[in-house]
């Protein structure tokens, strides 16, 4: 840890002392995390898409692209308890390894809990103000699992695994939400979060506090419509029509609605950059953007030319766009090929803020190295599972990477081992040949999981 980290460190142990925040947000910077829903490796233009994203590229350009960056899960749940809690689902206290389901009874008594501590609450005890826009997924009943019980001074968004992007309700119930009530907001969903991150923007300009602000967008996920014959709820892509206008050279009409949804996406993520340039907050604010998973090619996603897509553990599911920017700390146009993986922005978090890490257990290791343009020391392997879910006729899936070596377990098959050095894309098992890896990386997952 630098010297500079030391004596902010320093002062906030003398700031609990005494009860006041000695730190002057000229010395931390905000912190602004973009993160999108079942967008894909190939969903991002910087990344190879056929789908323009100037203003995601923009980030590319003036701060750093990760080519081997990894989503916590493939699954959106788990994906959102690994990046706000440093740590794998499999070790939840509920065993939160598939999505939560809005509408189950079961899952109304599950979610994430007091003592599972997000990087969120460790910033808001240093002196951030803290704002959750966009959707939640780590619980909807109690509301012990709220984003309000877990570092958010604000929330405005909806609490479950998706909505209609028209009418804002899960099917035809309400779920949208500022703070802990019910409220009634007419707009598409992709620009009523927009336009909130932007109004949060300028009650920070003047505030000497500095600010975490996470915008969780529910696009390109598809939306949760309702069919009233049937009474049911219905999975349909719900893209604005002025925004399929813009993609009619896609011939595929799934793909199309999904890149109408990307595009409106990237235009809204224009719109908070803008903001930031405008209100002179740019050169003092870390931006990450990143996605939640794999995208699901049901939908329209594309994760080519990786193997797999959302809640399966091949590359596809996992290894998606991470953008970083922070003027003055990280060099534009900078790429990284190091492993590094959501989990690692709790260390990385807090070591920027000048908070220790505490006692709780981290799957994390800092960025900072990787922010300066160093190679990232050797880190623990990256273990991931997910659950079985039967009302999604899923399977549990295990797998496992460890430097150039992944293994994975795909329900009902013996376990595959891939060298990604050579096969990036997983085409050739070799576990056969390479039996005694395959078998130590298979034993670190059922040590981890028992």
């Amino acid at each position: 840890m630098s010297l500079k980290f030391l004596f902010i460190n320093c002062l906030l142990q003398f700031a609990c002392l005494y009860g006041q925040n000695l730190i002057e947000a000229a010395e931390q910077p905000n912190i602004v995390m973009i993160f999108t829903d079942d967008q894909g490796y190939h969903d991002v233009g910087c990344y190879g898409s056929e789908i323009s994203t100037p203003n995601i590229d923009r980030l590319a350009t003036e701060g750093l692209k990760l080519t081997e960056f990894y989503a916590a899960s493939s699954i959106c749940t788990p994906s959102r308890f690994g990046l706000l809690t440093g740590q794998f689902a499999h070790r939840s206290q509920d065993h939160l390894l598939g999505a939560l389901m809005f509408l189950s009874e079961k899952d109304a008594e599950r979610g994430i809990h007091s003592q599972e501590i997000t990087y969120v609450s460790r910033l808001a005890d240093v002196g951030h103000q803290t704002a959750l826009v966009g959707k939640w997924h780590l619980g909807h009943g109690s509301k012990d699992f709220w984003p309000t019980k877990h570092g958010f001074d604000t929330f405005f968004g909806h609490t479950g695994g998706c909505v209609d992007f028209f009418t804002l309700d899960y099917g035809i119930k309400p779920d949208w939400y500022r703070g802990e009530e019910l409220v009634e907001v007419e707009g598409y969903a992709t620009d009523v979060i927009t336009d909130e991150a932007v109004r949060v923007l300028h009650g920070q300009a003047d505030c000497k506090k500095p600010l975490y602000l996470h915008i969780a967008y529910n696009a390109p996920h598809f939306g949760k419509g309702y069919d009233h014959k049937e009474n049911t709820t219905v999975n349909v892509m719900q893209p604005k029509p002025e925004d399929l206008q813009k993609v009619t050279e896609i011939e595929d009409p799934l793909r199309r609605s999904f890149a109408a949804k990307v595009v409106g996406l990237d235009e809204g993520i224009g719109r908070i950059l803008q903001t930031l340039d405008d209100l002179k907050m740019t050169e003092n604010t870390l931006i990450i953007f990143m996605t939640d998973h794999g995208g699901d090619p049901d939908y329209g996603g594309s994760n080519l030319p990786l193997r797999g897509g959302k809640a399966t553990l091949y590359e596809g599911g996992l290894k998606v766009p991470c953008l970083i920017r922070w003027p003055g700390n990280i060099e534009p146009g900078s790429v990284s090929n190091d492993v590094i993986c959501a989990v690692d922005f709790y260390p990385t978090l807090l070591e920027i803020a000048g908070s220790d890490l505490g006692k709780q257990q981290l799957d994390g290791i800092s960025l900072l190295p990787v922010f300066k343009g160093d190679p990232l020391p050797a880190r623990p392997p990256l273990v991931f599972v997910t659950g079985a879910h039967q009302e999604l006729s899923r399977k549990s899936w295990q797998a496992v990477r460890d430097g150039k070596w992944k293994w994975v377990q795909p329900p009902g098959k013996e376990g595959q081992l891939y060298n990604l050095e050579v096969d990036p894309n997983e085409e050739h098992d070799v576990a056969d040949k390479h039996p005694q890896i395959a078998e130590r990386l298979n034993i670190l997952v059922q040590e981890q999981i028992q």
